[in-house]
């Protein structure tokens, strides 16, 4: 296959290596094992992509989810704390490894940011950080002390929010002007440049009451809501895209069956959302809005939850099918974790604002299941990585 023949099917079709090896010097083994898989131990940063900061998000929302719970346990709220310091710690090695991957191999990572299938996961950088920020207020008081956990929050908000509004209109501009994209093309991970201004919505209604009350208090929850809206109709279109696909094209490639769970990540976190901000409405607006707020998060929570039900079942039933035939390990794993998170919290949302059992009781099922996901997909990233195959 020519490289003009091979670019063409790239871009026609998502299901391509989103880890496909770069040349690098001669092979030189490391002791033990470590990073054996590798030519050189310098392709750690050669071939480092913006997809591995979905690893961040599935990590802090782990801890996320947990503050969260309708119903706390002995511990659960210690063990949170050490995972979301965990994912902190993840986020500074990350953040400081990819400057130095732009720093030494400038032209790869454009490369990454125009390629018409890894452009799309720049999305999850700013996720990675509104997650981190978000344990931080409800988790990192304890440590940090109030003062100091709500400001790296607001500096993380900030950071994901400015980041996460370029990726929502620079990637799909680029999809519009200059990418060339079959008909098989719609894939789940066409949603990660769309939803984290939804993540700020949400996360950002954590900090509406450390904001200055008056006119900086409703502008920020007035932002939030525009943000949902932002997020919500693109994750609307893109959803219908895949639905299309699938429904024409079927599944074909394995590896990108776990993007299929992406889909939870817009729908439950915009369930998180409008029962986050609609808590914090009397906040920043008088009675009759905010009350209708706090409503709106109940008319709109219970029927999105319903369609994400539907949506885990059918994507549970492709996964286990395909599960039985091969599903090969890739970061496309931690397509598992986030999304079923967001399910977590968009649950306890509904749980605090309706009484109803029904959500309390499956906000801790939905836990458990994300809890063994998360244990899973961390322990093959950590085997894969000692070995250096994921950075192939």
């Amino acid at each position: 296959m020519t490289t003009s023949t091979a670019t063409e099917s790239i871009q026609r079709d998502p299901e391509v290596l989103l880890d496909a090896p770069q040349p690098g010097p001669p092979r030189r083994r490391p002791p033990f094992g470590l990073l054996s898989d590798l030519d050189h131990p310098g392709q750690v940063f050669a071939n480092l992509t913006p997809n591995w900061y979905a690893s961040i998000m599935g990590t802090g929302i782990v801890a996320v989810a947990a503050a969260t719970l309708p119903v706390q346990f002995a511990g659960l709220r210690p063990a949170a704390t050490v995972i979301w310091a965990l994912a902190a710690a993840l986020l500074i090695a990350l953040t400081s490894a990819t400057a130095i991957h732009w720093v030494r191999y400038p032209a790869t990572a454009r490369g990454h940011a125009s390629h018409p299938v890894m452009v799309h996961f720049y999305g999850a950088p700013p996720m990675a950080m509104l997650t981190v920020g978000a344990g931080t207020v409800l988790l990192g008081p304890n440590v940090l002390g109030l003062r100091l956990a709500v400001d790296i929050d607001w500096a993380l908000w900030f950071g994901g929010t400015l980041t996460g509004l370029a990726t929502a209109a620079i990637v799909p501009y680029l999809m519009f002007t200059r990418h060339q994209i079959g008909a098989r093309g719609a894939f789940g991970g066409w949603l990660m440049p769309v939803v984290p201004p939804m993540v700020s919505a949400s996360t950002g209604a954590l900090l509406v009451p450390h904001a200055a009350a008056g006119q900086a208090r409703l502008t920020l929850l007035l932002a939030c809501y525009a943000m949902f809206g932002l997020s919500l109709f693109a994750s609307v279109i893109v959803i219908g895209l895949i639905w299309y696909r699938l429904a024409v094209h079927q599944v074909r490639e394995p590896r990108m069956v776990p993007t299929l769970w992406i889909v939870l990540g817009p729908l439950g976190q915009s369930i998180t959302a409008v029962n986050l901000l609609g808590g914090v409405a009397q906040q920043a607006l008088p009675a009759p809005y905010a009350d209708a707020l706090r409503t709106f998060g109940v008319l709109y929570g219970v029927p999105v939850w319903g369609f994400a039900l539907l949506w885990a079942l059918i994507a549970g039933a492709i996964t286990i099918r395909t599960a039985r035939s091969g599903l090969p390990f890739s970061l496309t794993w931690w397509s598992f974790t986030f999304p079923i998170g967001t399910c977590v919290t968009g649950t306890a949302g509904l749980a605090l604002h309706t009484g109803a059992d029904l959500f309390r009781y499956t906000a801790v099922l939905f836990y458990a299941g994300l809890v063994a996901v998360w244990l899973l997909v961390a322990a093959r990233t950590a085997q894969s990585s000692l070995r250096g195959r994921l950075f192939q």
